[in-house]
């Protein structure tokens, strides 16, 4: 069962806060949320940014979202919130000026293990609910475990996340990514939010998130990136930007939705040998991954493998291609997790 919600947002300067952590938003977007129940009506004290196309009636704006009753529970009783005081994982995204912030705390045992997991948010209803999820899908993982979860699988978890709030789970799952870095002790790669040239400023957002995330959710519009990063979502300026940058990730990897399909094959169940394995790695490159290549001007080896990891040289168009590390995890490693294995790890041959 899903819940309507209707925003109303006034010309004037407003303001919202709640003891779920939703502080004062940027002037222009602190609304109050409203969300209506069948079994009654519920003041749902959250925050949402101002969307693009909008509809407007006089001198107010009204957006509309459909939430599931599992995102509203996350929301109205967020579980494991609050900081681990003994927290040996912390991973901080998002910014307070931009409208979205999170802090993920892990508490990882010997056996790398994680035994607790909690948060502390600055956002909307979503950001909160996904913030929730994430906490309850981590802990009794291991952080490797852990590490293969994507923000489509938090918004599985909460059956379901506005298409205009999918930015709520990338973010948690950005979260997770520097909160297993920084119990690792390794640096959190800044590609992931500052790193790059910035091209949406309104919210901050560089180039090189934009193509990530295109390619890790097979995002081909403005309107989607929109979704899943905010990118746009403001004054509208940078959106020739993002097109261009969306025709750059998809024309080198050939222009197609390769990064995810609607029906997997079957994979080989249980313990393949290492010549099953490389059989089946040989397989995918030639057949579901060297055409698309190609077609491009470009081509790949298969120079080894190694346990789980993958020792590829690309070669060709491919090789000198600005979005070569984009087609290695969007196309190639995503293709050969899709048909041989999960655990595969692409890298490019030295």
């Amino acid at each position: 069962m899903t819940h309507g919600c209707v925003l109303v947002i006034d010309n004037h300067t407003s303001k919202a806060e709640d003891d779920r952590g939703c502080g004062t938003r940027r002037k222009i977007a602190a609304i109050l949320l409203k969300a209506t129940r069948h079994e009654n009506d519920i003041i749902l004290n959250g925050l949402a940014m101002l969307s693009r196309g909008s509809s407007r009636e006089g001198g107010d704006i009204r957006i509309m979202w459909e939430y599931s009753k599992k995102l509203l529970d996350h929301f109205y009783n967020p579980r494991n919130q609050g900081a681990i005081d003994d927290a040996n994982g912390i991973g901080e995204v998002g910014s307070l000026a931009c409208g979205d912030a999170m802090k993920l705390y892990i508490k990882v045992d010997d056996n790398g293990v994680i035994q607790n997991a909690q948060f502390e948010t600055f956002g909307c209803g979503s950001a909160v609910a996904s913030a929730s999820a994430l906490t309850e899908l981590i802990k009794g993982k291991t952080v490797d475990e852990a590490l293969k979860l994507t923000n489509d699988d938090i918004a599985d978890f909460l059956e379901g996340v506005p298409k205009e709030k999918m930015h709520c789970s990338v973010m948690g799952r950005e979260a997770l990514e520097a909160a297993i870095n920084n119990y690792k002790g390794v640096e959190t790669k800044e590609t992931d939010t500052d790193e790059g040239k910035i091209v949406c400023k309104c919210f901050g957002i560089t180039d090189e998130k934009i193509k990530r995330v295109a390619l890790e959710n097979n995002l081909h519009s403005v309107e989607e990136i929109t979704n899943y990063t905010k990118a746009g979502g403001g004054c509208g300026a940078c959106i020739p930007d993002i097109e261009d940058l969306l025709k750059e990730v998809w024309t080198c990897a050939d222009n197609t939705q390769v990064v995810k399909k609607t029906s997997r094959p079957v994979k080989i169940t249980g313990k393949m040998t290492n010549i099953q394995k490389i059989n089946l790695i040989q397989d995918t490159i030639e057949n579901e991954i060297r055409p698309s290549l190609r077609r491009d001007g470009g081509d790949i080896d298969l120079i080894d493998v190694d346990g789980n990891q993958v020792i590829v040289a690309l070669r060709g168009a491919c090789s000198e291609c600005r979005s070569a590390d984009f087609t290695l995890k969007g196309l190639v490693e995503a293709k050969l997790k899709e048909f041989v294995a999960d655990d595969l790890e692409v890298v490019v041959a030295q």
